[in-house]
């Protein structure tokens, strides 16, 4: 083991650790066949986890939602995320944890009770939903023709692998120049994107949407520093046609914090650059960064 190169990133798979390159599940496993997993992440940044335990509190409620118990308890789930970075020297890093339905435990059983829940994690350098140069001068964004599945169909505060529409809509931004795309639902209320929730500002007023969308940690910080500083906030449903007439846009995601958006379909927002309330939210959601209540510092002895 001590061969082994952990500096591209770590994972924890069957009990042991290894090189993220070398981390493998069986192709008979229901997550790899059904897309049958719910997941977390959390980032860190400067040597510390945010909102670590927001994030193993939701993890512990899609787990409970989608009826799966791995043998690990929590605490030791929080020991391997520290460990998973601790081995691969990470100062600010991608930290995955997934549970996996597994294989029946009877074999050509097709009853999810019969199968045997494991637990996986990961840590890999930073992950930006969008490269950095798109960051920094603002986000073209798309709103996409492919609906979001119902929420009756697939629960979007459980977090999950079930990508098909998302990445639908990304590969329609993408043939179209676009960084990137959001979903309206059937009846043309907006949703969220590939892998982040959607805000808008109108006349001050900051809005996020109610239907389609995981219940975000960086949402929930958004919503709370936007109380902080005196900016009514709601989340309440979004039809198509107020995004396209916002005077804001901004995307939330763990991976990449808050990010400006600056064009939606034809439309230039704000002389195509970053908004004045996006900048005042970015920059206390940085600074909390260093606050105790939402730093939890990474245990690099592990």
């Amino acid at each position: 083991m001590s061969d082994d190169d952990f500096s591209k990133g770590t994972a924890y798979v069957r009990g042991a650790f290894v090189p993220v390159a070398k981390a493998s599940i069986s192709p008979l496993d229901w997550a790899f066949t059904r897309s049958d997993v719910v997941y977390d992440v959390v980032h860190v940044s400067d040597g510390a986890f945010f909102r670590l335990a927001d994030h193993l509190d939701r993890f512990e409620r899609s787990m409970r939602a989608r009826r799966m118990k791995p043998t690990e308890s929590r605490e030791e789930m929080e020991r391997i995320l520290h460990r998973c970075v601790a081995m691969s020297r990470l100062n600010d890093a991608y930290v995955a944890m997934v549970t996996l339905r597994g294989l029946p435990r009877i074999a050509g059983s097709r009853r999810p009770s019969d199968c045997e829940n494991h637990f996986l994690a990961y840590a890999i350098a930073w992950v930006d939903i969008v490269p950095k140069e798109v960051k920094e001068r603002g986000v073209r964004l798309w709103i996409s023709s492919v609906p979001r599945v119902s929420d009756r169909a697939v629960d979007p505060t459980v977090k999950n692998y079930q990508w098909n529409d998302l990445t639908s809509g990304l590969m329609e931004a993408h043939d179209r120049d676009f960084d990137t795309a959001v979903l309206c639902d059937e009846s043309g209320l907006v949703t969220e994107g590939p892998g982040f929730n959607v805000f808008i500002v109108k006349d001050g007023k900051v809005r996020t949407s109610d239907r389609g969308s995981l219940q975000g940690i960086t949402r929930r910080s958004v919503l709370e520093f936007c109380k902080a500083l005196g900016y009514e906030a709601s989340i309440e449903p979004i039809p198509r046609e107020a995004i396209e007439a916002a005077d804001e846009i901004f995307l939330t995601s763990t991976a990449g914090g808050i990010v400006p958006v600056v064009r939606v379909n034809q439309t230039i927002l704000g002389n195509d650059r970053p908004g004045p309330v996006f900048e005042r939210i970015k920059d206390l959601y940085w600074r909390n960064h260093r606050e105790s209540a939402y730093r939890t510092d990474v245990n690099y002895a592990v």
